[in-house]
Parts: structure tokens; sequence; C-alpha cells
């Protein structure tokens, strides 16, 4: 059949699902409403995929310019004639999408925007309500996201939930007899603490700083290891500098996707500060890589981990709090090999792409029959 995935940007996400699509017998082709010029993703769109050009993807998405958008993408559709839209985040493309006339459209919540987005004013609820309400079909990675999506409207019957997971061969536990080159501490190996959110409000990072200064303060074999930015970097970075602790924080920058599991490999805890997310793919890139998961405590976190099994979680939003877990994991440390065999476990059960992805197709056939 013939499909138009629609999404914001180009993001690893994307790659994710446009690779898997460009070896499926479906025609797909590809629109982005944004160009992001802080954009992670640095791997071409797949060779099979047809990118398509049209009045969006130039720049940053504008509201002024939605009418001009749902013209242009009115041609798009006429031009291409597909079987279904693929689109997400609800807000933007699957607003776009739906405003087009055209049906059958599977609407993808991107998790950020039913558990926060929807929430930010009058307006941002009436557009969700109406995007659910015309969707044929919905698809989120958690059920926290998909009991939103009720709540606004959608069809029950017409919502399929899962995990968008990650190559389980990519991301693996680095073999025992091979050593960690791990950051040091006055020369000696370190306890590393390992996150990877990107360093907006919605992920929490600056609280993962205050907790780091109080942990820190109390023990000189800890080090920290961030990667990504984003605009909260000055203020982070003031948190640690302040706390005199910026000497023991390792800045890794934008790390691509095919170097990433050293990183993960180089930590002892991983840690997830997020106040928002749905399930988080870097948390399932953790658990996969067999590293004990420390996370707050918002209900799609809970769904992936179990306090003293496969990892620990903690009261969202406070850094007195993470400061002492992280301190408590400290020192149950010998039994970090147990719960990292967990957490890779749990990522084998629940958290293998090539399995989930599956679960995509099928609810495209859906789709197409709820017509």
């Amino acid at each position: 059949m013939k499909i138009i995935y629609f999404s914001k940007g180009y993001s690893p996400h994307d790659h994710r699902f446009l690779d898997a699509l460009s070896k499926t017998k479906h025609d797909v082709f590809y629109l982005r409403l944004e160009l992001n010029q802080r954009q992670t993703e640095d791997r071409p769109v797949p060779s099979n995929i047809e990118q398509v050009i049209w009045a969006g993807g130039q720049g940053p998405f504008r509201w002024r310019d939605l009418p001009r958008l749902v013209v242009d993408f009115k041609r798009v559709v006429q031009e291409i004639k597909p079987d279904l839209i693929h689109a997400g985040p609800i807000q933007t493309c699957a607003f776009i999408a739906t405003l087009s006339g055209f049906r059958p459209i599977l609407t993808m919540s991107w998790g950020f925007d039913l558990m926060q987005d929807a929430e930010r004013n009058w307006w941002m609820k009436q557009i969700t309500k109406y995007v659910l309400r015309n969707s044929t079909f919905f698809t989120s990675d958690a059920q926290v996201t998909r009991g939103k999506a009720v709540a606004y409207g959608m069809n029950p019957n017409q919502t399929v939930v899962f995990p968008w997971g990650v190559d389980l061969k990519h991301f693996s536990p680095r073999p025992s007899a091979v050593s960690k080159k791990r950051p040091t501490v006055n020369r000696q190996p370190s306890f590393v603490l390992f996150c990877n959110r990107s360093w907006e409000p919605r992920y929490g990072v600056d609280v993962l700083a205050k907790a780091f200064v109080k942990v820190a303060q109390q023990r000189d074999d800890i080090s920290l290891l961030l990667l990504g930015g984003g605009s909260q970097a000055q203020s982070i970075r003031q948190i640690l500098m302040n706390g005199g602790v910026l000497d023991r924080v390792q800045f890794g920058g934008q790390i691509s996707q095919t170097d990433l599991p050293r990183w993960y490999h180089m930590a002892n805890l991983y840690i997830s500060p997020s106040h928002v997310d749905g399930s988080s793919v870097s948390l399932m890139e953790a658990l996969a890589c067999g590293l004990p998961a420390l996370v707050s405590d918002i209900p799609a976190n809970k769904e992936w981990v179990s306090e003293g099994i496969n990892g620990w979680l903690f009261p969202d939003g406070d850094a007195d709090a993470l400061a002492e877990k992280i301190l408590t994991v400290i020192a149950q440390r010998k039994k970090l090999t147990q719960i990292g065999r967990a957490a890779r476990r749990s990522a084998e059960e629940r958290a293998d792409w090539k399995k989930n992805f599956e679960v995509l197709l099928n609810a495209y056939e859906m789709t197409v029959r709820y017509k």
C-alpha cells in the first residue's frame, strides 16, 4: 500500500521507523514539518523512502502558516493518493493531516503531545480532541498515553500500544571480559552516573545536576557523564559550577547512534529525571545494555522499572530524594550485576524493536479496514 509518513522532523526515532518501513513491501512517502538545525540524526533518509518536497520542512513551524500548509498538504495527498496517512505529533502533524479531510489516518502520539502539550491551554485541548475524534486509528508507546487519548475522545477499540523498542544486538551488555573505560576521580575509578536526556525543561536534567552536587559533596568517588545539550545548558553548567563539581562532569555533546552503546557501557547507573515521557527509548537502550536505571516515578517509567528489580524510582522533581537514592544505590553496588541482568531481561521481553515493529504493520492493516 501507499503510506504517507508525516512527522515533525527527522530524529533518530524517525530514522528507525523509516528504515524499517523501507524494508517492507509498502511504498512510503516521507514529509517533515520542520527543519531543525539542532537535529541529532546524521544518517540519510533510507534510499527506498521518497522524501516529499512541500511547503513545510523548510524551517520552524509557525501557526500563522497553518492555512498554507493545509492547502499544500492536500495537494500532496491528491498527487500521491495514499492508502493511509501515518501522522504525529498530535497537535501539529496529525492536526494538519486531519484538516486535509483525508481518511484513513493513523495518529501516533510521541508522548509529550499528550502528557504535556495537550494540557498547555484551552486551544491545545480543543486541537487534541478534534484530532483524536477524527482519527481512524491511534497508536502510542505506553498505556498512560493511550489512556489520555481515550479521555480526549479516541475510540478505545481503535487503539494499539507498542513500545518503539531498540535494536537488541546493537544495544547489548558489554562482555565482562572487556574492561570498561570509565572516568576517574583523582586517578581512581569512579562510580559513574549517565544521562543522555535533552537539556530541556521537560527532561529534568537540572534536577540531576542539583542532585549530583549534593552527592559529590558526600563522596569523592562519583562522576557524571552528560550527553546532548539544549536550552538549559547555561543554567545546568551554572548549577554544577556553583556546586564546585564541574571538574567531575564529562560532557559528551551529540553522539551518533553507532557510538552510543559505548557510553552506556562506561556507566554504573543510568538516570532519567524526566518530568514527561512515554516509553522512553533511551531508558530501553540502557536496559538493553544491562545498565541499572534510576528514573523519576512518572507513570510511563513505572511501566518499565520495578523498584529494586531492574532499577529504582525517585519522586519526580525532587533533587534531594534523587541524591539520597543515588547514595542508596552506591551502597548496594554489589547488587548492580544482578539488577543489570534483570534490566536486560526486561528489554528482551518487551523492547525488541524487530518484534514491536510488526505491531505497527498490523495497525496499518487495521487502519485501512476501519476506513
